[in-house]
């Protein structure tokens, strides 16, 4: 027993140092670049039989990769948000503590990134996003709370995503002032608006038509007819 669970402990290294070595690879040099070849060399292995015994071949050690950032990622994220007071608070905590984890393992979130924009067409690979899947089912919920205003769920959610993805490719970024910017950003354009009168959240299943005209598009619909 004690011999099996040996092997086993040392199998897991081995996977482990296979992966960040394919982490590493894919960051540096892209996804369509990423071969054995060089995941062996970036590891000091001997032979890539020495990666083919442990993955079948490249889609697995890539869906490997995914699963191991993403899994990092939600450990890093999900305590901090949790933690929040309220919705609001949650969203502050959800874009910080993303920025947080991007700033702190850039190589990784830069691989990750590659890996999205470079296997969207391999079926075997599990590359859904699921950090935008996360952000939209938390923007839907603060919706139905009356938290946040109407809107796309999915386009917040996707634009949300790639101002943090972003960054992973811009290292000379002053982190912590962009952190800053982005929360003061996304809890302006998504806050629930003032219900007319009486200053409550507007429910956010209300009927568009029954939103108070603007004194400043009505102007402008005024000028579209003038050509001004």
């Amino acid at each position: 027993m004690q011999v099996t669970d040996g092997r086993s402990l040392a199998a897991q290294a081995r996977r482990a140092q296979i992966v960040d070595a394919a982490i590493e690879v894919i960051a540096a040099a892209g996804f369509a670049q990423c071969s054995f070849g060089r995941i062996a060399k970036h590891a000091g292995l001997s032979s890539t039989r020495l990666i083919s015994y442990h993955f079948e071949d490249k889609s697995e050690l890539i869906q490997a990769v995914v699963d191991t950032v993403l899994g990092e990622a939600t450990r890093y994220v999900q305590p901090r948000i949790a933690a929040a007071a309220d919705r609001r608070a949650a969203l502050a905590a959800y874009v910080t503590s993303n920025l947080e984890f991007v700033f702190d393992h850039p190589t990784r979130v830069r691989a990750l990134v590659e890996i999205f924009a470079g296997a969207r067409n391999d079926d075997r690979l599990t590359t859904s996003d699921t950090p935008r899947a996360v952000a939209i089912e938390f923007f839907r919920a603060g919706q139905q709370e009356g938290v946040f205003r109407r809107f796309d769920p999915e386009v917040m959610a996707t634009v949300l995503r790639a101002a943090i993805d972003a960054v992973a490719m811009r290292p000379d970024v002053d982190h912590a002032a962009y952190a800053v910017e982005l929360v003061e950003l996304f809890d302006r354009v998504t806050r629930a608006d003032p219900a007319p009168d009486t200053g409550a959240p507007r429910p956010a299943h209300a009927d568009p038509g029954d939103e108070p005209q603007h004194p400043r598009r009505a102007a402008d619909r005024g000028t579209e007819r003038t050509g001004r």
